[in-house]
């Protein structure tokens, strides 16, 4: 009973440090356009997001349910089956981290939990159907929903606000762009932070301390939600820069509508209880306010990096998941090694990270390459208004002035 006692512990503090993970790696979500168009400080925004997460985590308990009774068959399932399902999903955050792509950090769970699951129980113990329907359709169709959304209240707002005064317009905008950045931290924590709930909940579960098909107790909803907040406030600076900076260059009307359409995609995908990735909705949404703009353009190579980043999350955290679940099923010394390597590997890439420190004080000051496509779309499109005249008087010389002739030297005195 001790030794249980001691992996039941090891794997709520486990489940807790994914929650931070998760809280840092998806800070871009809610405010890396807030930040890249100015409209709140770095610092600010990490602290205001922070607190709505917390608050969000109390609204609802769907996504939670969906993970703890709905992916897996939870009375087949040990302690050390989650442990190692965490691990796959904490190291695949802290890599994409590091690159600074903005991947799921929901897919990195599931993906970690199907792995560790299948190794222990086999296949029969995944519900492919809640898979599905739960998981991979909404992680297909919401970054589309949402970023056609984006696109079009993009053009609207452009169309509205033709004929506004430019300086009131855009300070409009900031203003809404703050409050629907604050709607998708809150969105944020009835998703995500349910997640890790719906993680503990089910090591519970299954080391008998609940009652299976319980919802999560008190006091997991407020670890879970403590522990997204507080790593939302640390901020995954690498990951805002590439969001904000990286995908395309957005004004406040372009921050508010990603904004307003990713929140109402998370809400919706909240309150029907689908484990959705906020992090492929505002990428979507983003890309979708980036084409929204005359003349704006999305860079696709940092965009293609990120697709592929998506469609690996899944499988590479099942595969490390199930090779932890291999190692642990040797038996607790097994278990010991697998804390030992999460520690080791976490504590390496953390190192790596300190050669080159991106921080709120220069998070908005780097620009990715443009790529061939960028660079082709920008040579065809046309430039705004007011600029042509500019770019003429600047690339065409003025006519140099005569030349004047010399004076006459004077007459000599008689």
């Amino acid at each position: 009973m001790e030794s249980f006692s001691l992996i039941l512990a090891i794997v709520v503090v486990t489940a807790l440090a994914f929650d931070f993970t998760n809280g840092f790696h998806d800070t871009a979500n809610a405010m890396a356009t807030t930040i890249s168009t100015g409209a709140l400080k770095p610092k600010v925004a990490v602290a205001m997001s922070a607190v709505l997460n917390l608050v969000g985590a109390f609204l609802s308990v769907e996504v939670a349910n969906t993970i703890s009774k709905g992916l897996v068959d939870e009375t087949g399932i040990r302690p050390e089956v989650i442990f190692a399902a965490l691990v796959g999903a904490i190291l695949w955050n802290l890599l994409t981290w590091l690159v600074g792509l903005p991947s799921s950090s929901s897919h990195a769970l599931m993906g970690g939990l199907i792995g560790a699951t299948i190794a222990s129980a086999g296949t029969g113990a995944v519900h492919g159907d809640v898979l599905v329907t739960k998981v991979l359709l909404p992680a297909v169709a919401a970054p589309i929903v949402a970023g056609v959304a984006a696109m079009l209240a993009t053009r609207l707002s452009y169309t509205l606000g033709r004929k506004a005064d430019g300086k009131a317009a855009a300070k409009g905008y900031r203003t809404g762009q703050i409050a629907s950045a604050g709607l998708v931290s809150l969105a944020h924590g009835t998703n995500d932070a349910q997640k890790t709930m719906g993680i503990i909940t089910l090591a519970l579960v299954a080391g008998g301390a609940v009652a299976p098909d319980s919802d999560p107790p008190t006091w997991v909803i407020l670890s879970a939600g403590l522990a997204i907040a507080l790593g939302t406030y640390i901020g995954g600076w690498r990951i805002i820069r590439t969001m904000g900076k990286g995908l395309t260059e957005l004004e406040p009307q372009q921050g508010f509508s990603a904004q307003t359409s990713a929140a109402t995609a998370i809400l919706a995908s909240s309150h029907l209880g689908f484990s959705l990735s906020t992090t492929h909705v505002v990428s979507g949404s983003v890309m979708g306010a980036g084409l929204g703009r005359k003349g704006g353009v999305v860079r696709w190579s940092t965009a293609t990096r990120m697709f592929v980043a998506w469609g690996l999350t899944l499988p590479a955290a099942a595969l490390v998941g199930a090779l932890a679940e291999s190692v642990t099923g040797l038996g607790d010394w097994g278990t010991g090694v697998v804390a030992v390597f999460l520690i080791a590997s976490s504590a390496a890439i953390w190192k790596i990270s300190r050669r080159e420190v991106v921080d709120a004080s220069n998070v908005n000051e780097h620009e990715e390459p443009a790529g061939v496509v960028t660079t082709a779309i920008a040579v065809v499109a046309p430039p705004p208004a007011g600029q042509l005249v500019d770019d003429l008087t600047a690339t065409i010389a003025s006519p140099a002035p005569e030349p004047v002739a010399p004076a006459a030297p004077p007459a000599a005195a008689v």
